[in-house]
């Protein structure tokens, strides 16, 4: 019973970073707005706008992070 709850510990155990959540600051070149995401856009209809490719943890993290962009806060 042991050799299972370990076999499924360590299964979860090296899933766990990849369901970790991840929010973009992405921005829409035509109207140039700033937007949070959960997911890394895949067009080329917005641009992402993370400083330095820094991925944000949480949806309040990205907002905060929004506001020192320069490209988000000359709207």
């Amino acid at each position: 019973m042991f050799k299972y709850a370990l076999a499924i510990a360590v299964l979860l155990g090296s899933a766990a970073p990849v369901l970790a959540d991840e929010y973009y600051i992405v921005q829409d070149p035509t109207t140039k707005k700033c937007t949070v995401v959960n997911q890394k856009p895949t067009t080329s209809t917005t641009t992402v706008v993370n400083e330095n490719g820094v991925v944000y943890k949480s949806e309040t993290e990205a907002e905060t992070g929004m506001k020192s962009i320069k490209v988000c806060t000359q709207q």
